[in-house]
């Protein structure tokens, strides 16, 4: 139990970090675009910094239990099942440059379109709802009230971070963007088409 709960305090010190990584990117996009060579050089050792900051910021607390039972393994197979669903869902009208984020901070990708097919057609960030699920997983299974804190700080980042992609999808989409942000919720999947 004791290695289970250190790699669900790691998966969850590098899933907390994903909105800030984002936050690096979206409100200074037009800067990442015209730069030289590829803004990952830069945006991937300031992330792993990142991950070593909220490690030891987070590692002296992450022992602390909330609860230990073997029955939460149950509900937390079912998140991390939802969340593996939901990145194969993502992932199946986008490639891999539109989930790494290439669009975002490159220029020559200048052929782009707005997915709104899918799972995107039930909800606009999959993928978020896909880390939420993980981390939800980690947090339940492992009790540590340090992945709950974690989990807990990223949906706050996330919510933030999530506007601001948002934000820039209309700059790149225009009205398109707009209406498909009115029909479809942005991490609560839309049960009803």
């Amino acid at each position: 139990m004791h290695l289970l709960q250190t790699l669900g305090w790691l998966v969850c010190v590098v899933y907390s970090t994903i909105p800030l990584f984002w936050l690096m990117v979206h409100p200074r996009a037009h800067h990442w675009r015209a730069r030289e060579g590829s803004p990952f050089r830069v945006l991937v050792p300031a992330w792993i910094v990142m991950w070593i900051g909220i490690g030891a910021l987070t590692g002296p607390w992450r022992k602390v239990e909330l609860y230990s039972t073997p029955w939460t393994c149950l509900p937390a197979a079912f998140l991390f099942a939802i969340g593996i669903f939901t990145y194969t869902s993502a992932g199946a009208h986008f490639s891999w440059a539109q989930l790494g984020g290439l669009p975002e901070v490159r220029t020559e990708n200048q052929r782009q379109r707005l997915v709104t097919t899918g799972i995107r057609s039930r909800i606009r960030h999959p993928v978020y709802l896909g880390h939420l699920c993980e981390m939800l997983a980690w947090s339940v299974g492992t009790g540590l009230a340090v992945c709950w804190v974690l989990t807990a700080f990223a949906i706050a980042t996330g919510a933030v971070m999530i506007r601001m992609e948002d934000a820039e999808l209309e700059k790149r989409f225009g009205s398109e963007f707009a209406a498909y942000r009115q029909r479809v919720h942005a991490v609560m999947p839309k049960l009803r088409a």
